[in-house]
């Protein structure tokens, strides 16, 4: 695998720590950034931050299935129905199992799950950055994930510290050559969220460019790609069954709005804002297809690039409500590389003033959207 940046030496910014610590300290600290702020902003407005964190939007669901079970579904005014089949099962039942081991009800326990599973995620993140581009680049990317715009959500009880937590460490041993590890870790993150199909086609993609270069592939490698996909088939064809029905479960997506359009419903949301907002919407898109352009030009490895591609992909093509898209988009942290990438170039009294600033910008924006009444 080719390298866009050479290892940290003894003289860099990071110092002879080691990067692991540097990541999860660094993550760490951008994501009590993210608390405070929105401890602030809660004791100002009267509100309670911890609630919004384990109580809110689809925290909701993922507490219910957890004492209940599945088979929860509401009727709204227009006749449409959200089933609770549209939320996959890992993190409910991580809920329900810690809620019956420790001194916690299960909204609690979602919470401890998302907050261990934040500095795994980071580490696993650092690990994939530090391969590709040496470890200041890799700490670099963990703390940049930390600071991400929707990044409060890392903080909330809900399932993207999980996934990416899964999806990073697959990635990374699939970067390693450990193919039955990622299969395995990789079909835990198909029980976790949808957007596990571009991790699946990220595994399944290198394998066949693999197997067209030597002509065979070892068996681990043949055992890694069978194992992906079994957890997200396995949920799936679990919601075929119970509702006698092959395509129950993206029936039951398209009641909540998930359906895939292609990106029409994108392509309209935008035709029909004011014409600055909808500029300044054009912008970010142009934005995000940049830093694609970059992760591409920066020969990022093929399981990273496909999977990074694959999220973004999988966020716009669909009709979900617009708010969640940047959400949907977090677990590519591929797109980050290229600006850890160019912060690692510069000086440490630069690069930390620069974080330091957007975790702030992150934190007061996580505390405005929880405090507020739309959903991330």
């Amino acid at each position: 695998m080719s390298r866009t940046a050479s290892p940290t030496s003894p003289s860099s910014p990071t110092g002879p720590s080691s990067p692991t610590l540097l990541a999860l300290g660094g993550y760490a600290a951008t994501r009590l950034v993210g608390l405070v702020v929105l401890a602030v902003a809660a004791a100002a407005t009267g509100e309670d931050g911890l609630h919004r964190l384990k109580g809110r939007w689809d925290s909701v669901w993922y507490v219910r299935i957890a004492e209940h079970g599945y088979g929860h579904q509401v009727t709204l005014p227009d006749g449409d129905v959200h089933s609770d089949l549209a939320f996959f099962p890992l993190l409910p039942a991580l809920e329900h199992g810690l809620s019956a081991v420790l001194p916690v009800d299960a909204a609690t326990a979602g919470l401890l799950v998302s907050w261990t599973a934040g500095p795994v995620a980071a580490w696993g993140i650092a690990k994939c950055g530090a391969h590709v581009a040496g470890p200041r680049a890799g700490v670099l990317l963990a703390v940049l994930w930390g600071v991400y715009p929707t990044a409060f959500v890392q903080s909330m009880a809900y399932t993207e510290t999980l996934f990416t937590a899964l999806a990073a460490w697959s990635l990374y041993a699939v970067l390693r050559g450990r193919w039955v590890l990622a299969g395995v870790l990789c079909a835990a993150a198909g029980l976790t969220r949808p957007t596990a199909v571009a991790l699946i086609a990220a595994l399944g993609i290198t394998a066949l460019v693999a197997l067209v270069r030597d002509g065979r592939l070892p068996w681990s490698t043949v055992a890694g790609v069978l194992v992906a996909p079994l957890g997200w088939l396995a949920y799936v064809a679990y919601v075929g069954v119970r509702e006698g029905a092959p395509t129950a479960y993206f029936d039951v997506q398209a009641a909540w709005g998930n359906s895939v359009d292609g990106g029409v419903a994108l392509a309209l949301f935008i035709a029909g804002l004011p014409w600055p907002a909808a500029l300044g919407l054009c912008a970010a898109l142009a934005l995000l297809g940049w830093l694609v352009a970059l992760c591409v030009r920066q020969r990022q490895p093929l399981p990273l690039l496909v999977y990074t591609i694959g999220v973004v992909f999988v966020s716009l093509v669909g009709a979900a409500y617009f708010g969640s898209r940047p959400r949907l988009m977090m677990p590519a942290f591929g797109l980050l590389l290229p600006p850890a990438v160019a912060l690692a170039r510069v000086r440490a009294r630069t690069a930390v003033p620069v974080l330091a600033g957007l975790a702030l910008a992150s934190g007061a924006y996580g505390a405005f959207t929880l405090l507020g009444s739309g959903p991330p």
